[in-house]
């Protein structure tokens, strides 16, 4: 049996990892039916197929999942290590992605970038918004920024921001129409604008505590939404309670635009922190990002 090269090993492993021809020959700077011979020819000297494709979708088989488990390592590391050499000329360099949702991307990241980048031309950043909890390592991602206590084990984790709190929010119209709550049971009566989890496909509950004692609501109403800005303008717009993080929130009840309820009941918790795998060494740049992004009280 003939033996693979490197770049035909790099190629399958781009284009598994994107699950998608068209996205991966764009990283790769080559066309996608260059890209998809190379797989071909690939899949040829091994005898074996590696991916499934149809007319919309790209899937590894059972064969191309336990080549992509070796090899797709061993590229990352080799990546991490030339970016390294970045610090042989005494400066960081490099491309950093990173997962994150969409507000820790926004009230977090955002505002440190700004800060950070000028300092640093040859640090590139690239974050995917993703509201589900991605596999960092199978996905090629540098880093995820996610809750503190939805960081795997086997990640290191660094703090990068304060503690939050969510609020539970409604227009002045939306309660000419309705009671104000004075329970977390009492939600039961509203209508309640629902966030849909992409991982599990089930609704995000509200969780409410107050004095050691925590309430799971299961928000049910008229809206499902998998972002946070139409939660916002849903809710401003009068046709529902929303439940969303106290910052995005607050602007608006200063305004008068929104109404806070039940704030005794929304407790503090954990903040977002930045993970990456333990083991693997980390880029020259990645570790200036971190320290950059590390959060001090």
């Amino acid at each position: 049996m003939a033996h693979p090269n490197f770049n035909d090993l790099a190629a399958f492993a781009m284009v598994a990892r994107e699950r998608s021809f068209t996205k991966a020959g764009a990283k790769l700077g080559v066309s996608q039916s260059a890209l998809s011979q190379t797989i071909k020819g690939l899949e040829e000297r091994l005898k074996l197929r590696l991916l499934t494709r149809t007319t919309r979708s790209v899937a590894p088989t059972e064969a191309g999942l336990r080549l992509l488990e070796t090899v797709g390592p061993r590229f990352e590391e080799i990546e991490a290590e030339i970016a390294a050499l970045g610090e042989l000329r005494g400066k960081a360099a490099g491309t950093i992605r990173i997962t994150a949702g969409e507000h820790p991307a926004i009230s977090v990241l955002q505002p440190a970038l700004k800060r950070f980048l000028p300092d640093h031309p040859d640090i590139k950043v690239e974050i995917i918004v993703d509201y589900g909890l991605v596999d960092i390592v199978a996905a090629g991602y540098d880093a995820g920024v996610r809750m503190g206590e939805q960081v795997a084990k086997d990640m290191i984790a660094v703090r990068i921001g304060p503690e939050m709190r969510m609020a539970v929010v409604g227009s002045p119209a939306y309660f000419e129409r309705h009671v104000v709550p004075a329970t977390p049971q009492d939600l039961t009566a509203h209508n309640c604008i629902a966030t849909r989890m992409p991982t599990h496909g089930g609704l995000f509950p509200w969780g409410l505590e107050k004095d050691g004692h925590e309430i799971k609501v299961r928000s049910d109403g008229q809206l499902v939404f998998n972002n946070l800005a139409m939660r916002l303008n849903s809710a401003l717009d009068g046709l529902g309670l929303a439940y969303m993080p106290e910052d995005h929130a607050m602007p608006h009840v200063r305004d008068g635009r929104l109404v806070r309820v039940l704030e005794d009941w929304c407790a503090p918790f954990p903040g977002y922190h930045l993970y990456y795998p333990s083991r693997r060494h980390s880029s020259s740049a990645l570790s200036v990002l971190i320290d950059a992004l590390r959060y001090r009280d």
